[in-house]
């Protein structure tokens, strides 16, 4: 059982004012994270942007205009940070919010820290443009840049005292932070092949025809782009369905953080699959009101209650 700290402590002001740095990063950098994030008490929402606001900073170093070289120095360079955040090396007037933020909340909660390594190593994975045959290769990648996130998360959500099958909840962290990856490179795939990356696997690729790539609002001629995308989908709804296995093992609040999240991803996945090319014509989001019915859907529990259901028919 993973337990984390429930009370509200008295938080300095130094502290306070780092956090309220990291909130503003999240709030205006991630809007569907910050969107579920709202459903958590103070000390949970706040240690979640801190994590948002160091992964924002690896993620923005790895997409920057700077050299290869240059990018590579300063993710080791955060890897540093890190380690003093990991060291209790980061006093509360340090000048970098961030790390304030971030070792406030290590101290609060038990988070496991090396899954911020593991971003850093995927970034890496980027700036080096590594490419993927297979989707046992793409795991990889996405366990370091989502799957670690889960993961991380987890060690603020933690898990209800008692509950069944606890010891998994972070192999489910980590299979929902690969299904809400493989949602986003559907998602970007245009996008990242603008910015010359590829992120599908090159066996899919080839399978559906789609090896010449994705640069224009077209599929690639003579080939079957919505079978590439179908095939896709199926793979990235049977994570989210392993994933929400993690639901009925947190709190209320910590739940309906999840389901939000998780299921604006589930949407934006039915969006894509009634309409693969719309991927190819601009990013695909939700209006405000069905991210709404998304966190109230959350905060009533259906999603854990359907997940508990289907649990104890298994059982049966």
């Amino acid at each position: 059982m993973i337990r984390t700290v429930e009370s509200e402590q008295h938080v300095s002001a130094p502290v306070l004012a780092a956090y309220s740095y990291c909130e503003a990063v999240t709030g205006q950098q991630a809007r569907n994270f910050a969107y579920g994030i709202r459903l958590l008490p103070s000390p949970k929402r706040r240690a979640m942007s801190a994590l948002y606001a160091f992964s924002r900073r690896v993620d923005d170093i790895g997409d920057g205009a700077l050299a290869d070289d240059v990018k590579i120095a300063r993710l080791e360079d955060t890897r540093g940070l890190l380690t003093r955040v990991r060291e209790g090396a980061v006093d509360e007037d340090d000048i970098d919010p961030v790390a304030v933020a971030l070792a406030h909340a290590a101290g609060t909660f038990p988070i496991p820290l090396g899954g911020l390594d593991e971003l850093i190593d995927g970034v890496l994975m980027d700036v080096r443009g590594e490419t993927y045959e297979t989707w046992d290769d793409l795991k990889v990648y996405c366990r370091c840049v989502a799957g670690a996130i889960g993961r991380l998360s987890l060690g603020v959500f933690g898990t209800e005292p008692g509950a069944r099958g606890a010891e998994r909840a972070p192999e489910y962290a980590d299979t929902l932070g690969l299904a809400l990856q493989l949602t986003n490179i559907l998602r970007d795939v245009r996008e990242d092949a603008e910015g010359g990356r590829t992120y599908l696997p090159a066996d899919d690729l080839a399978k559906f025809g789609c090896s010449a790539g994705f640069k224009g609002p077209k599929p690639p001629e003579g080939s079957d782009f919505a079978g590439l995308v179908h095939f896709e989908v199926r793979r990235a709804r049977a994570l989210f369905a392993e994933g929400y296995r993690l639901l009925p093992m947190l709190d209320r609040r910590s739940g309906a953080c999840v389901a939000a999240m998780a299921g604006i991803y589930r949407r934006l996945l039915d969006r894509i699959e009634r309409d693969p090319e719309a991927v190819l014509r601009g990013r695909v989001s939700l209006p405000g009101r069905e991210k709404a019915y998304v966190a109230v859907r959350g905060l009533s529990g259906l999603d854990t209650r359907q997940v508990t259901r289907r649990t104890v028919r298994r059982r049966t």
